[in-house]
């Protein structure tokens, strides 16, 4: 698979040489752009659309519990202070079912399938010590340091190759890398080959061979990944070659070097291991990489498959290695296993946005000129500029953009100024047995806070815009509960990763506590049977309770407050609201009927509300339907129980809820689901599949409906209550 380039040993070189002779080599789809104007400068919301909240949820098993593990030297860092420092689970692709897993710290794990098959592993066991085969190893300082990732070779059965990433201290290093960043190098990033003298062994006993060795000017931003694409087969010409996912080193927010062809730092490299046609002579160069670039042979190129309009095609001193281009911090890629083959990657943003890409070979993401489908601005002095609307000329460039990405939202006491420490981390595309009905979706996360998100690949389409994203829920199923990932994790850090099987199967990673689990089904949430047991009479005066009656009015139709109300004394709840009498106390119930606001809508926290399982005047619950989302009364589900109302949904993160439920002066459509068992609830507007606001508390178990509002006026028609009859 070796390239058959003119001297390719001296053109790679040259490609070395070319990073100090020339300084940065420039892609050629870039070109120096002007800031953006006053006018367009500092989004503060750059995509106010947020992920939706999905009835799916993943059910986790745990899977395998990691020994704990210290970094070295020992850190001063907080954020590497973990459990085990594990990055991933994958399986071996030799039939055995063993599963690998890497500790940053420096122990490569097996885990063998468990009693039950492989959804519960057994208990890791050491399967190579990367640590302390390098005496200048390194994994204390910077988040991604030490031993990153182990991949397989996809004839590990016969041949016993597989690869590693390891860190070492540059200071304490004799040997030159064979790229380097400018300034002065921090650490080396170095790819190992290992041959097993037995591929079936427990443990490693064999040799190993350095393939390629990057010098890197920070501490963060490293080789992040190496992999084999699974859906090669051997007839394939991508197939045992190996991908590097190699960040900028954290330089790339100050200069160009992400876009510099003579560097593979902010690139997604593929080499031949097999080869040796490389400057280092230790790997191979494809032929048809996109940035192979023998002057002149256009022709030859053509014979390899290369498109002659390739941008990259004659770019002299362009590294062949490099495969797409353009890259702050790839964290994590794969490949949908599934018809489409298509390359996923999750890359983490500097300010702002956090994105997931389709690559296909010759791409550039645009780092750092873009960051996501936006204009990032390096020359700006004011850090809430950074992030701009694309120029208007943009097309020449020939940016790929993102076919999903998200922002950040800073907490309660942020400002534009502060890292809130989020950041993706990338996934898979499920095709697994377990969960049928998330096949053909793209499941990623958010490595810090751990949620988990998914986007359906018929969605993620180059070109199309941004995907709609969903936020998935999560059980345990050892309790049977709805959970969080910080929960599982024991942290409010969760140092998120994922990992796959053969099979297509999902499992998620912590290092904050050192746990994997697997996604062994899922669960509908607020899915339990409601009962059809209906109330019949839900209109007239004579079928409802009001706090005021003199502030209603009931025609044939319609439940109508006139005016707002006021707060009485008590706890704080909602300050006018009427009960339906009529029919019996419910259980379990659903609630449907059309909702007004009758407030003008230039009043900004105009709201309506839709009680259950009402017990009294300070012990119900309800939904807050309101125009305004962004305190903490509005736009939520909430619980009065002989205390100030407290806020139980699943989308308040401490500075806004979900989207407005109503935000003008129309009739809308509510729908609200209540299972008592469990306490889900589940609000849903205008016949969306997909709830608006969910939330979880069983502190009653049965109750009445109601309508009212805080201090507003507004109406009900059309009402609907069919459920279980309450036994209690």
């Amino acid at each position: 698979m070796a390239a058959r380039r003119k001297n390719p040993r001296l053109w790679a070189a040259f490609a070395v040489t070319a990073t100090l002779a020339l300084g940065a080599l420039a892609a050629p789809s870039h070109a120096d752009e002007p800031a953006p104007t006053a006018a367009t400068a500092g989004l503060s919301d750059p995509i106010p659309e947020k992920p939706a909240q999905s009835r799916t949820g993943l059910v986790l098993t745990e899977y395998a519990q990691f020994p704990k593990s210290e970094p070295v030297p020992a850190p001063t860092d907080p954020r590497l202070m973990r459990h085990a420092r594990i990055n991933t689970i994958n399986e071996l692709p030799d039939g055995s079912g063993r599963m690998a897993t890497p500790d940053l710290n420096g122990t490569l794990y097996l885990t063998d399938p468990g009693t039950a098959g492989k959804d519960t592993g057994g208990t890791p066991h050491p399967y190579l010590d990367v640590k302390g085969t390098f005496p200048n190893f390194f994994s204390g300082r910077g988040l991604g340091q030490g031993f990153g990732y182990a991949a397989f070779h996809p004839q590990f059965a016969k041949n016993g190759r597989f690869y590693t990433i390891h860190t070492e201290l540059a200071s304490k290093v004799t040997q030159a890398p064979d790229f380097k960043q400018a300034g002065t190098t921090t650490y080396h990033g170095v790819i190992t080959e290992w041959t097993a003298d037995d591929p079936k062994a427990a443990v490693f006993h064999g040799t190993h061979r350095e393939v390629l060795r990057i010098g890197f000017t920070g501490q963060v931003h490293g080789i992040q990944q190496i992999d084999f694409n699974p859906t090669a087969k051997p007839h394939d010409k991508d197939y045992g070659l190996l991908y590097l996912a190699v960040g900028d080193g954290g330089q790339g927010v100050g200069n160009s070097e992400p876009q510099n062809m003579a560097l593979p730092h902010g690139k997604l490299l593929r080499i031949d291991p097999a080869g040796r046609n490389s400057a280092n002579g230790n790997y191979g160069i494809p032929a048809d990489n996109p940035f192979v670039s023998t002057p002149g042979a256009l022709g030859e190129i053509y014979n390899y498959g290369i498109p002659a309009d390739n941008p990259f095609v004659s770019t002299p001193g362009a590294l062949g290695e490099i495969y797409a281009v353009g890259m702050r911090d790839p964290h994590r890629f794969s490949w949908d296993t599934g018809g489409s083959h298509r390359m996923y990657l999750g890359h983490i943003g500097e300010h702002a946005i956090e994105s997931v890409y389709e690559v296909k070979a010759g791409d550039n993401f645009g780092w750092s000129e873009r960051e996501g489908p936006f204009l990032f601005d390096k020359k700006t002095t004011d850090p809430c500029a950074r992030i701009a609307p694309l120029p208007a000329d943009d097309a020449k460039y020939g940016y790929t953009y993102p076919v999903a990405a998200y922002d950040h939202d800073p907490g309660a006491g942020w400002d534009c100024r502060s890292d809130v420490g989020r950041a993706i981390a990338g996934g898979f595309v499920y095709r697994g047995k377990d969960a049928p009905e998330l096949r053909g979706t793209y499941i990623f996360g958010d490595l810090v806070d751990g949620r988990i998100l998914a986007a359906d690949t018929h969605d993620m389409r180059r070109g199309a815009g941004l995907a709609p994203l969903k936020s998935l829920m999560l059980y345990d199923q050892a309790t049977g509960k709805k959970v969080t990932m910080r929960d599982l994790a024991g942290d409010q850090r969760v140092d998120l990763r994922f990992g796959t099987d053969l099979a297509g199967d999902l499992y998620i990673v912590s290092k904050a506590n050192g746990k994997v689990w697997k996604v062994t089904g899922t669960r509908t949430f607020a899915d339990c049977k409601v009962g059809n047991t209906p109330t019949t009479h839900t209109t007239g005066a004579d079928n409802w309770a009001p706090v005021t009656p003199a502030k209603w009015e009931f025609t044939r139709r319609e439940t109508v407050l006139t005016e707002p109300g006021v707060s009485r004394p008590g706890p704080r709840r909602p300050f006018e609201y009427a009960v339906l009498t009529a029919g019996p106390r419910y259980s379990n119930v659903t609630i449907e009927a059309e909702v007004r606001i009758d407030t003008p809508v230039d009043i900004t926290n105009r709201d309506v509300i839709v009680v259950w399982d009402y017990n009294s005047d300070t012990r119900f619950q309800y939904a807050h339907l309101s125009s305004d989302n962004s305190i903490y009364p509005h736009n939520g589900l909430f619980t009065v129980d002989n205390a100030d109302r407290l806020r139980i949904d699943d989308q308040w993160n401490g500075t806004y809820g979900a989207p407005p439920a109503i935000k003008d002066a129309a009739w809308h459509k509510v729908r609200l689901t209540h299972c008592a068992d469990t306490g889900e609830t589940a609000v849903y507007m205008d016949g969306s599949r997909t709830p608006l606001i969910t939330g979880t508390d069983p502190v009653f178990s049965s109750g009445r409906v109601g309508f009212g509002s805080f201090d507003n006026n507004g109406r009900i028609r059309n009402l609907k209550v069919t459920g279980t009859v309450a036994s209690d």
